[in-house]
């Protein structure tokens, strides 16, 4: 952390374009005597010659002065860990005027504010005996503080992220979830967070909105096994090598697709999963296993009802219901007419240069022509 010390700078920089006292002080137009008390930090210039000593260093006002408005990394992980300690160790008020000058001093270093508020709730909420209730409050508000000031000013989106749920956080302690509820809601397009939908869920529950609580987290629960099913196919490529690994996990894949009802919630979704499986089958030369799990893509795939949807609702996740039409502004979407998405089906097994090999394989051929026959049939309404 740097201090304001003009005086260093001032010596530094005159001798750096080697001149003397008398030519800077000619220069700006002031005695030598008056650069030497600059120097030794007797005086300071007066503050209309500081943007005229800037110019002249080829510097800026900062620069000169000394003065980063801006912490490293580094220094603040040191910081928070030194004061960290002193909560624990030295009396309350004496450690938060310390963080108090910190902050006027760093004002704008939103990753340092964003620390000390977290220093605020860790350390001086939760760690602190000795706060009644009205103190607690009070460091609770001064973070919150802090963190709206990040969220309103920093340019840095995971930055904002956090101090928004950092400030929901403050919110649930404070006892006000009706304001976490009103800050996800107007923070949507900005957070997404397993973190940030506990808050909320929590905040529910708070507010007695029971049902609102269990469509959020069935929610939340579909989207971390669906998240889970997307890993899954890029995984096997690589793994393809280890044949009782790649074997191992596409059981416990097929598993978990049983488990969850996945054939029936939402089909699309583990698609890819037995494209990469019959690659993977097939490139160990384990032909009767990829042909089973194409068989089990076009079983699949002629099953799917139109219009799509991203989940179909069942016995347990039976409070959500999300279409197309509800995916957010700038996602990657599917083909939306029925024809492209049923070609692509077909395409995906007929087509695809993996299993040229097959080509002559009797079971490949009518897993293409039942994929055909039953998408076109459906496709043509018949």
């Amino acid at each position: 952390m740097n201090e304001i010390n003009i005086a260093r700078s001032i010596l530094n920089k005159r001798k750096e374009k080697g001149l003397t006292q008398d030519e800077l002080a000619d220069f700006i137009g002031v005695s030598k005597a008056s650069v030497s008390k600059w120097e030794t930090g007797q005086s300071y210039p007066d503050i209309i010659l500081i943007p005229r000593l800037a110019a002249y260093f080829n510097i800026s006002i900062d620069e000169l002065m000394g003065y980063e408005p801006q912490m490293t990394n580094e220094d603040i992980r040191k910081l928070y860990k030194e004061l960290s300690i002193e909560f624990a160790t030295k009396p309350f008020d004496e450690v938060m005027s310390r963080c108090r000058d910190i902050v006027k001093k760093y004002f704008s270093c939103f990753p340092l504010l964003a620390q000390i508020g977290a220093l605020y709730i860790n350390y001086g909420y939760y760690t602190v005996a000795s706060l009644n209730d009205e103190q607690k409050t009070a460091i609770v508000i001064e973070a919150q503080e802090l963190f709206v000031r990040v969220k309103e000013q920093s340019n840095d989106m995971e930055l904002k992220q956090l101090a928004i749920y950092m400030e929901a956080f403050c919110e649930l302690l404070l006892g006000k979830p009706e304001e976490v509820i009103d800050l996800f809601k107007d923070a949507k397009k900005q957070i997404s967070s397993s973190s940030s939908d506990m808050l909320l869920s929590q905040a529910y529950i708070m507010t007695g909105k029971i049902e609102e609580a269990k469509t959020q987290l069935q929610g939340n629960i579909y989207d971390g096994v669906m998240d889970l099913f997307s890993y899954i196919p890029l995984y096997l490529t690589i793994c393809a090598d280890d044949a009782g690994h790649f074997d191992e996990m596409c059981r416990r894949t097929m598993e978990l697709i049983k488990l969850f009802n996945i054939k029936d919630l939402c089909p699309t979704g583990i698609l890819p999963f037995y494209i990469a499986s019959a690659q993977g089958y097939l490139a160990s030369e384990n032909v009767d296993k990829a042909l089973d799990m194409l068989e089990e893509y076009s079983v699949v795939a002629t099953n799917i009802t139109y219009p799509l949807v991203l989940l179909n609702k069942d016995e347990f996740f039976d409070k959500v219901n999300l279409s197309l039409d509800e995916l957010p502004f700038g996602t990657a979407e599917l083909p939306r007419d029925e024809k492209s998405i049923k070609q692509s089906m077909i395409d995906g097994v007929a087509n695809n240069p993996a299993f040229s090999t097959l080509s002559e394989n009797w079971r490949f051929q009518n897993i293409v022509e039942k994929l055909k026959e039953k998408l076109w049939e459906k496709r043509n309404g018949n």
